[in-house]
């Protein structure tokens, strides 16, 4: 009876000895979503209502209708949003607002704000 013994304990031994078995699992690394930055066009007196609704429709992708949307309400209410983007796209946006502006010799003003 004893070496019954002995050889349930070596068995037992052989088990919890051996290689153990578990569970893998995978997380999926959680990416957090950009902030988003508002692209805003100023009014101001000067600026051609036509080259404001050219530059949302060049810059900003916007059909004529959606343009002109636009532009009335930034030439009514003093502000008026563009689009919604990432920093960079937004800042990119700004940049070729601003630059157009200078170079047709406008002082339109763009901004842009965290949303």
């Amino acid at each position: 009876m004893a070496n019954d013994h002995d050889n349930d304990q070596d068995q037992d031994q052989d088990i919890d000895q051996g290689p153990g078995v578990g569970v893998v699992q995978k997380t999926a690394p959680r990416t957090k979503r950009p902030s988003l930055y508002k692209v805003v066009l100023l009014n101001d007196d000067y600026t051609p209502q036509e080259f404001v609704v050219w530059l949302l429709q060049a810059i900003f992708k916007k059909d004529a209708e959606e343009a002109v949307r636009v532009m009335m309400h930034v030439h009514n209410t003093g502000v008026g949003i563009c689009g919604v983007y990432t920093y960079e796209v937004a800042e990119t946006k700004v940049a070729q607002v601003m630059e157009l502006s200078r170079r047709n010799q406008h002082p339109l003003q763009c901004m842009m704000e965290r949303e």
